[in-house]
């Protein structure tokens, strides 16, 4: 008990009484006696019980919940402009009624013990983000209430941007401009839409008749500036990049300022996401724009509303905001 922080059921456990009527106490509502009542109070009070002002809401019927469970490290959840989409679309559909939102960080280590515990006690429903397809096929098995932002296990209900169509027109972007050395960052292969956005790209140099360039790692800063150096140390003569992500995308920039490469006369570059990271890059980032907001709204709503069924899906569709990085530069004789 020093170790953790105590719950209703060791209250319950503790003074000898079922969670119901603990929970009666809490809530200050009929059907417990005042013995019971004064008693169970003072278990409270020795355990230094603290009950969670949603759960409260939902014993007394006052609220419901949306939850957003996102595995991934803590530190980029409060720095990637995506979960700040994210969140906002949820909150933004949730305006005006009584539903709650409430966010699950946490590793990847972490996540099958809380993905078990909040698939027994969902109440309106469950968003599902960066979670993979192992674990969302579980809880879905567990819990219905749930979409996942990307696709993960067949049957399991999604939204989704069409990441490959979006990856393809980037390319071919690229190489409309006179582009023939394009390289690609990809995200982890774990990341459902980080594989569809590398179809994507493979698709398009092979119609294209270009070589497949590409390196692996995460949608972070730091992935894309580590990567950038490889590459060009592995291939000097690239002349753009296509990167899955706009984060990974300012990360690969600063790669190229450093090596003294220009952007977009030596080498161009087109990010993934259109966040307020395109638009603030220098030079501004092109990227394909997938309408975040709107996807993490319509999840949602489905929720909600409860419009879900097995293999239920929302697909918006990517498309490409061509902005100063990629952009045809004259060349002067």
């Amino acid at each position: 008990m020093a170790h953790r922080r105590p719950t209703l059921a060791d209250v319950a456990a503790a003074a000898g009484v079922s969670k119901a009527a603990v929970s009666r106490v809490i809530n200050d509502a009929p059907g417990v006696s005042a013995q019971t009542r004064e008693h169970v109070r003072g278990v409270i009070a020795r355990l230094g019980f603290r009950p969670d002002s949603v759960a409260r809401a939902l014993a007394s019927g006052h609220g419901d919940l949306i939850e957003l469970v996102v595995v991934d490290d803590p530190s980029v959840f409060g720095s990637s402009p995506y979960y700040g989409r994210v969140t906002a679309g949820i909150l933004q559909e949730l305006a005006g009624g009584t539903a709650q939102l409430r966010v699950h960080v946490v590793e990847e280590s972490e996540a099958p013990a809380l993905l078990a515990k909040v698939a027994e006690s969902a109440s309106l429903g469950v968003l599902l983000s960066n979670v993979s397809p192992a674990l969302a096929a579980d809880f879905y098995a567990r819990c219905d209430r749930v979409v996942t932002l990307g696709p993960s296990a067949p049957g399991v209900p999604f939204v989704d941007a069409e990441n490959a169509d979006g990856a393809y027109a980037a390319v071919q972007h690229l190489h409309a401009t006179g582009r023939r050395r394009i390289a690609a960052l990809h995200g982890q292969e774990s990341n459902p839409c980080a594989e569809a956005r590398r179809e994507g790209h493979r698709r398009a140099v092979r119609d294209l008749g270009l070589p497949d360039i590409f390196a692996v790692g995460k949608f972070r800063r730091e992935s894309g500036y580590e990567l950038t150096k490889v590459l060009l140390a592995e291939e000097p003569g690239l002349d753009a990049i296509f990167v899955g992500c706009d984060l990974m995308a300012t990360g690969a920039m600063q790669a190229l300022a450093d090596a003294g490469r220009r952007v977009p006369h030596d080498v161009a570059v087109v990010g993934f996401d259109d966040s307020v990271i395109a638009e603030c890059a220098t030079p501004p980032l092109s990227s394909v724009h997938q309408p975040v907001e709107q996807m993490a709204a319509a999840a949602t709503r489905a929720l909600v509303h409860r419009q879900l069924a097995p293999h239920w899906r929302c697909v918006f569709p990517a498309e490409l905001r061509v902005r100063q990085s990629s952009r045809a530069v004259e060349v002067t004789v």
